[in-house]
């Protein structure tokens, strides 16, 4: 007997990625600065990557950073594939079963990890772990996972309220559990170097296949020649029955639907293209001068952000139960990334970093409230189809983004490394814009109902008076 629950997949999960993403990056850093002749190399277990303040250091940290953004870059690129894959994988799950798009992305990041262990071990060339990335990205993915997470939580849930609280805490299990592998990653590296972290996660993904594979049950009743076989799903005529049905979800919608969708749609892409963007170069910003940031600090700084899930879970949960509006409640999480990202474009100490990290503490809230309101608007069965192009739409957003800010922070990190949050708050007034159009239409919308109920209670009284 199987069971039900898909939140403790997440949790492994997003630990396990995001132990493995503060690792990655630092040890790329590290093994740039390996590369550069005449410095003094920044080791694992120094006290900070910039100690020295001589000259020559800083202008050889700046090579370093512009090279790491590069490679942010050039990694951001080869995850471009994955968003198709995705998308194929997701909305198949109307059909072959949600566990499908969940298993295949589980395999596609064991082999990133268990490749870049070897890289790491042999101390191969450190840009051959691009290759690992394009891997991983030809099994779906990040998006591949989230996609059918949410997919799954739908199909058990009934109601409105119901579902936005699972995919809150959903969103909170993901952020929770990324917190405390941010945390550890930092500490698992000045014990024991890089090579532990990566065994660590290449385990927990182990137990999450064993999981998926053998305890988690299907939420979908597939026919006998197409359950759980892949080969199947990778065939042409199903590929393209499933981005027929992707395509449907738009196509024979209404005028009306198609806009307020499309609206939801723009508002979740240009909001994670501000937050994802503006993140993602977080890090390297820690790094550098003014705050010089070890592994350790980096560790609690990641973890700091992670407090927002947790919070934003509360924030949803205490505006829904008080009846406060979705829009509201979308409109608070967008200013709460605005406002954080406007903190660190000015931090210059400790101090100021972690209080624009807790500025963030909402930023999660639109997402799951987004997700929600987009799932009410079509029927179930097509649930599948409808999350693949919010997981295609959310990856493509995050590798463009990535791709993007990293060359932005390239070409402005010598004069203005403040620049690229400068940049990602003024995008992220764009959803605000959005949002603003999309409470206009559902006012009208009401107003209509209002009228049309009015204008039918008025034949109806004529009706009796005659």
């Amino acid at each position: 007997m199987g069971l039900f629950w898909v939140e403790p997949l997440v949790a492994v999960y997003s630990f396990s990625i995001f132990l493995f993403n503060p690792v990655a990056q630092q040890y790329v850093y590290w093994r740039l600065w390996q590369m550069l002749p005449n410095t003094t190399t920044f080791l694992p277990k120094s006290s900070s990557s910039c100690t020295a303040n001589s000259s020559n250091q800083s202008l050889s940290q700046e090579v370093v950073q512009k090279q790491a953004s590069l490679f942010s870059l050039y990694s951001g690129i080869t995850t471009i594939l994955s968003f198709g894959i995705a998308v194929i994988l997701v909305a198949s799950g109307d059909q072959r079963g949600r566990r499908l798009s969940i298993i295949t992305p589980i395999i596609g990041t064991l082999l990133n990890t268990l490749y870049i262990l070897m890289v790491s071990y042999f101390e191969l060339n450190v840009y051959l772990l691009l290759l690992g990335t394009f891997i991983s990205s030809l099994f779906g993915g990040f998006g591949s996972f989230v996609g059918g997470s949410f997919s799954y939580v739908t199909d058990l849930c009934n109601g409105q309220k119901m579902k936005t609280l699972r995919m809150s805490m959903v969103e909170m299990v993901l952020g929770t559990f990324a917190g405390i592998g941010a945390l550890s990653s930092g500490y698992f590296i000045r014990a024991a170097g890089f090579n532990w972290p990566f065994i660590t996660c290449a385990l927990c993904q182990c137990c999450l296949l064993f999981y998926a594979i053998f305890i988690l049950e299907e939420t979908v009743e597939t026919a006998p020649s197409d359950a759980g076989h892949l080969g199947g799903v990778l065939k042409w005529a199903a590929i393209k029955r499933t981005l027929r049905r992707v395509y449907k979800v738009f196509s024979e919608a209404s005028y009306r639907h198609k806009t307020t969708l499309g609206l939801m749609m723009a508002i979740i892409v240009t909001s994670y293209f501000a937050f994802v963007g503006g993140f993602a170069m977080i890090l390297l910003y820690e790094l550098k001068e003014p705050l010089c940031f070890n592994e350790v600090w980096i560790g609690w700084s990641s973890a700091m952000s992670s407090l927002m899930f947790p919070i934003s879970f509360v924030g949803v949960y205490v505006l829904t139960h008080c009846r406060i509006s979705q829009l509201v409640t979308i409109l608070l999480g967008i200013l709460s990334i605005t406002i954080g990202l406007l903190l660190v474009a000015l931090s210059k100490t400790t101090l100021m970093i972690f209080m624009a990290r807790l500025a963030m503490s909402l930023s999660s809230m639109p997402f799951p409230v987004l997700r929600t309101m987009m799932s009410g608007t079509v029927p179930h069965s097509e649930q599948g189809a409808l999350f693949a192009w919010i997981s295609c739409l959310e990856t493509l957003s995050g590798s463009v983004a990535g791709t993007v800010f990293a060359e932005v922070y390239s070409a402005t990190v010598a004069w203005y490394p403040s620049f690229i949050f400068l940049l990602a708050a003024g995008i992220s007034l764009i959803p605000l814009v959005l949002l603003g159009v999309l409470w206009w239409l559902r006012v009208n919308e009401d107003a209509e109902e209002v009228r049309a109920i009015l204008s039918v209670s008025e034949e109806e009284q004529g009706a009796v008076s005659e």
